[in-house]
Formats: structure tokens, C-alpha cells, sequence
């Protein structure tokens, strides 16, 4: 089996942001600042960007990387990358196949292999994310914030949008910010798009909740911090404001 592989879901038309991977930050694309953080990671030739626009397709070859086209249908990112690994050859022999959001310009390659290594430790187990301590009221409060609580294992119990796990004093010491970076065992990627939607998906607007429903069990990995994502416009903002401080 090859070493783990790197897929990048891309597509242009988000519904709260449309065309932000393609938007700049200090000179370089939101979807060229994720693809430089895979490549701290991965070499050149196990990471592609799975879409289904021309605009992101030509941009990704500028940068060296092959694009994967997939249908304009996929309903998720996760069914984008199933696709894509259906069609291609080598990633079909690969074991493990990471999904690295496009709109995760600032990923550390610690996050990654900590993903990685969750993983490949539990034969058990069909797939791995990443969670960070939530650190604020405001986050812990917030819907669009995800948050996962977890066994003595480390594994995921439970995703959702509401502050859990409940606490009757400020933020718990166990709340956890889930971040919605994933690693699949090929095996199991490939059957992901014939998994029926549940009633708790559906509620909460959350995919990982029909694998956690339909039995499948998630690894959580801690990280120390969480990753920027640009789901707002305002969200360029904190990116640049952090490159700037950084940089």
C-alpha cells in the first residue's frame, strides 16, 4: 500500500462566501495558502484538489498540482473525495486518504500527521478528525463552532452545534472545538456516499453525526490550537491580521 494521500476539496460557489479560495490574502489565494500547508506535509505527487470548476482547475495547475474533476452534484466535500479517489488509479491503492479542507489556509503539519497517526493506531477504526480546547465563552456558545466530546479512548461520542459537554460553571475544562479535518481509510471512503442521511445529521447539520448513527467509530486527536478557516468574509480578515503578526 502507498503512503497516505492528500485531497483537497474545491469548489467555487460556497453559500456563505462565494469564490473565497480564489480570493487573496497577501498576495497568495486562500486555496494556495491550504496547498502550501499539505506540502509541509505531503510530497508533490500525493496531494491533489478535487473539483468541479474550471477557474479552480486552472488555478491548481499554475500551482503544480493535478486537479481531480468531480461532479457538480457531490452534496459534501466528503462525497467530493470519495469520487475522486473512485477514479483515480493510485489513490485507489492507498490505505489512508486525508481530507484536507480548501478553506483551511493555515493548517500545521502537526495537526496533520496527529490526524494521521490517530488513525493508523486503531485498526478499528474508520476515520479520524482533530479537536483544540475551546479557550472563550463566546466559541464555546457559538453554533458555528462544533463541538465533540469523547471517550477515555478517544473517541468521538457525539458532535454538535450546542455547548456541550454542559457545565454550571463557565466553559467545562473538556470542551472541544471540533475541526473538520479528516482521515479515511480508503475501504471505508468508498462505501461513505451509499451511508443513508439520519435524523441527528439532519438536525444538526452535521455529517460526521450519520457515521456516529450508523455505528462507524470517529478518533478524535487533540491538537493545541485551532485552525483558522474562512467560512465569512470576515474571516479574511483574521487571516491577514495573523500573517501580518506572523510574517
Amino acid at each position: 500500500m502507498k503512503d497516505p494521500a492528500c485531497l483537497i476539496p474545491a469548489r467555487f460557489n460556497s453559500g456563505r462566501f462565494p469564490g473565497k479560495l480564489l480570493i487573496t490574502a497577501l498576495g497568495k489565494t486562500v486555496l494556495e495558502r491550504t496547498i502550501e500547508s499539505g506540502l509541509r506535509y505531503f510530497p508533490a505527487n500525493r496531494l491533489f484538489v478535487a473539483t468541479d470548476d474550471e477557474r479552480i482547475a486552472r488555478h491548481v495547475e499554475s500551482l503544480g498540482v493535478t486537479p481531480i474533476w468531480t461532479s457538480a452534484e457531490c452534496p459534501s466535500g466528503t462525497d467530493r473525495i470519495a469520487e475522486a479517489v473512485a477514479k483515480h488509479p493510485e489513490l485507489l491503492q492507498t490505505e489512508i486518504i486525508v481530507n484536507l479542507q480548501g478553506d483551511y489556509p493555515l493548517t500545521p503539519r502537526a495537526t496533520l500527521e496527529a490526524a494521521i497517526k490517530a488513525l493508523e493506531a486503531d485498526p478499528t477504526a474508520a476515520m479520524s478528525t482533530v479537536a483544540a480546547p475551546i479557550r472563550s465563552v463566546e466559541d464555546f456558545l457559538a453554533p458555528h463552532v462544533v463541538k465533540v466530546v469523547i471517550d477515555s479512548n478517544n473517541n468521538a461520542l457525539y458532535f454538535s452545534r450546542a455547548p456541550i459537554p454542559f457545565s454550571k460553571e463557565g466553559i467545562p475544562a473538556n470542551a472541544l472545538h471540533h475541526i473538520g479535518l479528516y482521515c479515511f481509510r480508503r475501504s471505508f471512503l468508498l462505501q461513505y456516499p451509499r451511508i443513508p442521511r439520519t435524523p441527528l445529521q439532519l438536525q444538526e447539520d452535521l455529517e460526521q453525526l450519520k457515521l456516529l448513527e450508523s455505528g462507524w467509530k470517529i478518533k478524535v486527536a487533540i491538537v493545541a490550537e485551532k485552525v483558522i478557516g474562512i467560512d465569512v468574509p470576515e474571516d479574511l480578515a483574521k487571516l491577514e491580521e495573523f500573517l501580518n503578526r506572523v510574517y
